[in-house]
C-alpha cells in the first residue's frame, strides 16, 4: 500500500468530516426505510465482493462524499457500463440520492454511510477500482483545521493502493488554497502521476457534472481546480 502502520492510524484519528446530520424530514426517513436495503450495503469487516454486489463485472467507480447525490445520479445515468459506489456520512443527503434512483431505476450505483477512510481500508480490495471521485470536499479553510483535509499523503496512497494501474482520482476543489495543497500532495505521490502535466491543473472532463453551485459561482466569476492524477502502472 505503501504508508506505514502510523500513517495508517493517523488516517483513522483524523476526521476530515463533520457528522452534520440535520434534521430528517419523515419524507427522507420513509426513503431510507423503503430502498436501503436495495442500494444500501451494510459492510463489515472484509472486503466487499463487488462482482457479487453489482451482479455483473464492469469498471467500478467510487465517490467520496457525494453529498445530495445530483452528480453521482447524473453520472450513473450517462454511464450504464459502470458501476458506482457512494460513500456518505450526511443521512439527508443519501435519502436524496435514493429517492433519485428509486425514481429513475437505476441500477448500478450502491450506497454505504461511513468513513471513507474506514470504508477504503477495510472493505475495498487492492487495485479494483477504476477511478476514485472527490468533488468539492470540505475545505476547513482555517489554517488551524488544515490538518483535517483529506487529501494528505497517507491518504492519496492508500486511494492510490485500490486504483488499478491507469485508473484514476480525481478532485474538484473551488477554493485555491486546498488545490495547491493537493496539487503538492499529489504530484509528491510515488504511484500517481498528474495527466495533464507536472503542476498543472486540468480541464473539467466532460464526465464530471457542473453542480448547481458550481454554475452559480462560475456566472460570478469563480473559479474551480479539476486536479486527475493516474495510477502507475509499475508500483505494486
Amino acid at each position: 500500500m505503501g504508508h506505514s502502520v502510523a500513517g495508517e492510524s493517523v488516517l483513522r484519528r483524523v476526521r476530515s468530516f463533520v457528522r452534520r446530520q440535520g434534521r430528517m424530514t419523515e419524507g427522507q426517513r420513509r426513503m431510507l426505510e423503503l430502498h436501503w436495503q436495495r442500494y444500501g450495503v451494510d459492510h463489515h469487516d472484509g472486503m466487499l465482493d463487488l462482482d457479487q454486489l453489482f451482479a455483473r463485472q464492469a469498471p467500478r467507480i467510487l465517490e467520496i462524499g457525494f453529498g445530495m447525490g445530483g452528480s453521482l445520479l447524473q453520472m450513473a445515468r450517462s454511464h450504464p457500463q459502470q458501476d458506482f459506489l457512494g460513500i456518505e456520512v450526511h443521512r439527508p443527503g443519501i435519502a436524496s440520492l435514493l429517492r433519485g434512483l428509486e425514481q429513475e431505476a437505476i441500477t448500478n450505483v450502491r450506497v454505504i454511510c461511513d468513513d471513507a477512510v474506514t470504508v477504503l481500508e477495510h472493505n475495498i480490495a487492492p487495485h479494483s477500482l477504476s477511478a476514485v471521485y472527490l468533488y468539492f470536499p470540505d475545505p476547513w479553510p482555517k489554517l488551524r483545521h488544515h490538518k483535517r483535509r483529506i487529501v494528505q499523503p497517507a491518504f492519496v496512497e492508500l486511494v492510490a493502493s485500490r486504483l488499478q494501474a491507469g485508473g484514476v482520482f480525481h478532485m474538484a476543489t473551488d477554493w485555491q488554497h486546498y488545490a495547491s495543497q493537493a496539487m503538492s500532495v499529489l504530484s509528491a505521490s510515488p504511484s500517481l502521476f498528474n495527466r495533464a502535466g507536472e503542476q498543472r491543473f486540468s480541464e473539467r472532463p466532460g464526465y464530471r457534472p457542473l453542480t448547481k453551485f458550481e454554475q452559480r459561482g462560475r456566472r460570478l466569476g469563480h473559479a474551480v481546480w479539476d486536479l486527475i492524477f493516474e495510477r502507475r502502472s509499475d508500483r505494486g
